[in-house]
């Protein structure tokens, strides 16, 4: 490659820029001096006051102590007027006193001795007379002059007994500031007007075949490679330019080949139904489709560089090392105890030729589903298999009693056969229960819905196991005292309250007693069946609707239940548009209420 002349070099030129610099640099410092200058005739203007204070002080604590009961001795007033006049200079405008009452004792204008014997409110005076020396400088309201005002406490014995309260004029430091910022805004203005004549001058020669080339990169990246950068001369530049257009060649070229690859990638990935993330060699996230965005519930735009670890919130647990050698499917949980939410991921490292490791690519499947009925499934057969292995074996084992003899037995024969046939009742309305919660999962029954007053159709219910029930528990009714009418299917509800009536028959004690309330509430009715029985764990309240549930399997199994009648009620009142919960105290007993849509104007319009 040629070499570039001294003068064309850009090195040259930016020295040139360098010495424009400096000279700039110079009025910053230029500036920086006036500033310091102006504080340094303030300060040496104050000094030059306060130093004339001591003796001022001093005459002043003379006069105030000497004694005056003879009238040869001019008074106190009049001596002070003429300390203080003698105190004041031309650059002093006027001194007071005040004593430490903050009345006026001597002035130095003799024209304003008229102010003797007055109060001084001014702020800066009651400062002083707290121990504290005050200055500021402020407006004069005469000549809108600045002027520079000092309180000063005088001691006698550690103690103020007044204040000089001075004014000086400082405005001539301000006209002397003037005048040489003058002078220094003049100097700077030139030197501005020719910086800026050889700053364009330059900025054209340097900043022209860049600006062709910043024109060219913003045409190449909106996909136009068809433009050139003109080449100005031989320097650095000139050669940057060539340089630029065999790039701009070789990306033309390139573009052309990586564009279609590029859509179908994007395609691929857009239309996938599993999410696709890619990382580089040091775990970042350099790719994910949306896909995997919407699985991860993050935005695309802010995951990106983020190391994949964090992503798949795997810290602790994995390292990016862990990720390149893992063989199996990981398995992520993301869910709680309320929504599940599992995903798989499969990695697959990217290797170059040599088996240098480029990163890796996780493809994520949404299982949550899957998992979920597999659960489910081996939930239901284990169930059904225990609720059934049950019966069978006492079953057989009576009925192996039985062959073996004990049918001849006038006492253990007819009880034998008692319990082989309790079991399977049992067994039969198990399979019931069962048959009834398929068809209400795969939808498949309809609700026959008619009005019913729903006080008298729940009183009817209560009727029938008030009549029929075998231990002594008394029934409360807490009611309305008008006709609630409701649109229901009574059979299947009639199903509802009487596995919830049972339920509270079995676990109530001897003795004791079953509440039942209908109350209307804001657009529906609300049922409540209360037992004085053991109660259910707080732990347990919102589980005793799930199928085969038990608080107590030893004791429900012992009272005949099959685990499945509240699990239909659910399912019943979720039909009807209503809810069904439970409460309950340990020790106190339980209730179960349920909801069902109700609505007084429909109920005016049937009647």
């Amino acid at each position: 490659m040629e070499k570039v002349s001294f003068f064309r070099s850009v090195h040259t030129k930016f020295v040139v820029i360098y010495v424009l610099l400096i000279l700039i640099a110079m009025q910053i410092i230029g500036v920086y001096f006036v500033g310091k200058l102006e504080e340094q005739l303030i300060e040496n203007f104050q000094n030059s006051i306060e130093g004339r204070l001591p003796l001022l002080e001093y005459n002043i604590r003379e006069e105030l102590n000497k004694d005056r009961t003879s009238e040869e001795v001019p008074s106190l007033e009049t001596e002070l007027n003429t300390l203080l006049f003698d105190f004041a200079a031309t650059d002093i405008s006027e001194v007071i006193f005040v004593n430490n009452r903050s009345v006026i004792m001597g002035t130095s204008e003799v024209n304003n001795t008229g102010i003797v014997g007055q109060k001084f409110a001014e702020r800066l005076v009651r400062i002083a007379l707290n121990g504290d020396r005050e200055e500021k400088v402020m407006l004069d309201e005469d000549s809108r002059d600045r002027i520079w005002v000092l309180a000063a406490p005088i001691y006698n014995n550690s103690e103020v007994v007044g204040v000089i309260y001075l004014e000086a004029k400082i405005e001539t430091i301000y006209e002397q500031m003037d005048e040489i910022n003058n002078i220094f805004i003049t100097g700077t203005l030139i030197a501005m007007l020719i910086t800026a004549i050889l700053g364009i001058v330059l900025a054209r020669m340097i900043t022209r075949p860049i600006s062709d080339m910043k024109r060219q990169a913003t045409a190449m990246a909106k996909g136009n490679f068809s433009r050139k950068v003109t080449i100005y001369g031989r320097d650095e530049i000139g050669q940057l330019a060539h340089s630029f257009n065999h790039l701009t060649k070789r990306l033309q070229e390139a573009q052309a080949m990586t564009e279609g690859e590029r859509r179908k990638l994007s395609s691929v990935l857009s239309f996938m139904t599993d999410g696709v993330i890619a990382t580089d060699r040091k775990g970042r996230v350099i790719l994910i489709n949306e896909r995997a965005a919407e699985m991860l519930k993050v935005p695309r735009e802010t995951v990106l560089s983020q190391p994949i670890i964090e992503l798949l919130e795997l810290e602790g647990e994995y390292s990016f090392e862990d990720l390149l050698v893992m063989k199996e499917s990981l398995i992520l949980d993301y869910g709680t105890v309320d929504t599940p939410y599992i995903l798989r991921a499969n990695m697959s490292v990217i290797q170059r030729e040599t088996g240098f490791v480029n990163g890796v690519i996780a493809v994520l499947h949404d299982i949550t589903e899957q998992e979920k009925l597999e659960e489910e499934r081996r939930e239901f057969v284990s169930n059904v298999s225990h609720e059934l292995r049950t019966p069978l074996t006492t079953m057989r084992s009576y009925l192996e009693a039985l062959s073996d003899g004990a049918m001849k037995d006038e006492n253990l024969g007819p009880r034998f056969l008692g319990v082989t046939r309790n079991e399977t009742e049992r067994m039969i309305r198990l399979v019931n229960d069962l048959l009834q919660l398929s068809r209400m999962d795969s939808r498949n029954y309809q609700l026959n819905k008619n009005w019913v007053d729903f006080v008298k159709f729940l009183n009817h219910i209560i009727d029938r196991f008030e009549m029929t029930k075998e231990r002594h528990v008394t029934f409360k009714r807490e009611f309305p005292n008008k006709e609630i009418f409701v649109e229901v299917d009574e059979d299947k509800l009639t199903q509802v309250i009487d596995n919830i009536i049972s339920n509270a028959l079995k676990y109530s004690p001897e003795g004791g007693r079953i509440t039942y309330r209908i109350k209307e509430l804001d657009g529906k009715i609300e049922i409540s069946i209360s037992d004085q029985g053991i109660g259910i764990p707080k732990e347990n309240l919102e589980k005793v609707f799930e199928r085969f549930y038990r608080v107590d399997r030893a004791r429900t199994r012992q009272l005949g239940g099959t685990g499945l009648g509240l699990a239909i009620a659910k399912e019943m009142i979720g039909a009807h548009g209503g809810d069904i919960w439970a409460e309950s105290k340990e020790g106190k007993g339980t209730t179960i209420l349920f909801t069902l849509p109700y609505d007084p104007e429909q109920e005016d319009d049937w009647l």
